[in-house]
């Protein structure tokens, strides 16, 4: 029976540091827990700036790093009314430094040279549900509803998670696949905001890793065995891996069937002109953009700039800020 541990209990006594948003236990044998204490646990600076701080701390001096709180839910997603204020301010600057620095984060998590494990629960959604994309392996809780969910206020994940839907995307390519099927099974997880039931239907969604992920049942056991696989990876002789070049994209293979197929969803009254848009800058980023050979290889970097672009000319319209604005002030989805 695995033991158990409580950031409650070790609240008074293994805080190592802390700002407004995060705080850092140590949860010893040199296992290191960052902790969100935000509204829903949502993803803004405050969170960023100790997701840097922890992965910095525990490469110096610690073994590895466990991602995990004890609210009601793992994480909601990035600080969308951040996102909003910029946008609407139109401090565009601003607000692609903060894409870039939540990507940057992403990316620095993947390439630290420490395990990290994320141990979500409850919710896990849009930037909760690309952190855990991030981390060297998930261990969910069984009721963990994960989901990349941008395409509902009108935007696409920019933190990295359409970028790793592509390089997930190529890695599952098998030689005499049909390769737009495997292509629009990814696109439709992103594109109908799709959020699991279970942390079990998420290995299907693509969210989690066949292989990799690993789900528990009992919530009480939960960081107990997410710090246990953060030392077996570092005990193994944990391999610090490098930034991917070799994502092989689809291009204009792919993207020529998204265009089609957004045109008679709005020809059909399925879904909204706007839809059309985001649906559109969706698969530019999933297929590589316009690459005319198919299997052309590219790097993280080239889906993340991608990504960003897209993200960025969504945020500029002003649809996107009506279904932002909608989430925000009345909590709903708005269609438009």
């Amino acid at each position: 029976q695995e033991g158990r541990l409580s950031l409650e209990v070790l609240r008074n006594t293994n805080v190592i540091w802390h700002n407004e948003d995060t705080t850092l236990f140590d949860l010893g044998d040199g296992i290191l827990n960052i902790e969100f204490h935000t509204k829903m646990n949502t993803i803004g600076q405050g969170v960023l700036e100790g997701l840097n701080y922890a992965v910095d701390l525990a490469e110096k001096e610690y073994k590895g790093l466990v991602v995990s709180n004890e609210g009601d839910h793992f994480s909601a997603g990035a600080n969308v009314g951040m996102i909003y204020m910029l946008a609407i301010e139109q401090e565009w600057e601003e607000l692609d430094m903060a894409v870039q620095w939540f990507q940057k984060t992403m990316m620095r998590m993947r390439y630290s040279s420490i395990p990290v494990i994320a141990a979500p629960h409850g919710m896990a959604l849009g930037g909760g549900c690309e952190l855990c994309m991030h981390s060297d392996k998930v261990l969910a809780h069984a009721e963990t509803y994960m989901g990349l969910v941008e395409f509902g206020v009108g935007l696409i994940p920019g933190g990295g998670g359409t970028k790793e839907f592509a390089l997930r995307l190529s890695d599952e390519l098998q030689d005499g696949d049909i390769r737009t099927n495997a292509f629009l099974n990814r696109y439709l997880s992103i594109g109908q905001a799709k959020v699991s039931t279970s942390a079990y239907e998420a290995f299907d969604l693509g969210y989690l890793r066949k292989g990799t992920d690993e789900v528990i049942v009992s919530r009480a056991h939960q960081l107990a065995y997410a710090k246990r696989l953060a030392l077996d990876l570092s005990d193994r002789g944990y391999t610090q891996p490098a930034p991917r070049n070799d994502i092989k994209v689809l291009g204009k293979e792919a993207l020529g069937m998204v265009y089609v197929g957004a045109d008679g969803f709005v020809t059909g009254n399925y879904m909204s002109e706007h839809d059309q848009v985001i649906a559109e800058k969706l698969g530019e980023v999933l297929s590589g953009g316009e690459i005319s050979q198919a299997l052309t290889e590219v790097s993280e970097q080239y889906l993340l700039n991608l990504e960003r672009k897209a993200f960025m000319e969504l945020c500029s319209t002003r649809k996107t800020l009506e279904r932002i604005q909608s989430l925000i002030t009345k909590g709903k989805i708005l269609r438009n």
